[in-house]
């Protein structure tokens, strides 16, 4: 797999970044759980997880703002 690209992620559309976060998000608790029952998995895959969430995120957060200025720039005008 090897770690994630924020230009893999770039051509989302918010909706599927959103669906993306939730998945994320439940693959990181799939991953934390395993680590806390002993069960066997690939520890690399949390931080990668990590990662990838982190991505999402500022993604997600930076189109919201863009969005938001854009707004109020056609408000004030």
């Amino acid at each position: 797999m090897g770690v994630p690209q924020f230009s893999n992620i770039i051509s989302l559309s918010n909706a599927e970044i959103s669906e993306a976060i939730i998945e994320t998000e439940n693959q990181l608790f799939n991953l934390r759980f395993k680590k806390a029952t002993r069960q066997s998995f690939k520890s690399h895959e949390i931080k990668h997880t990590k990662r990838r969430l982190a991505q999402l995120k500022t993604l997600l957060t930076l189109r919201l703002q863009n969005l938001e200025q854009k707004e109020n720039n056609l408000i004030t005008n």
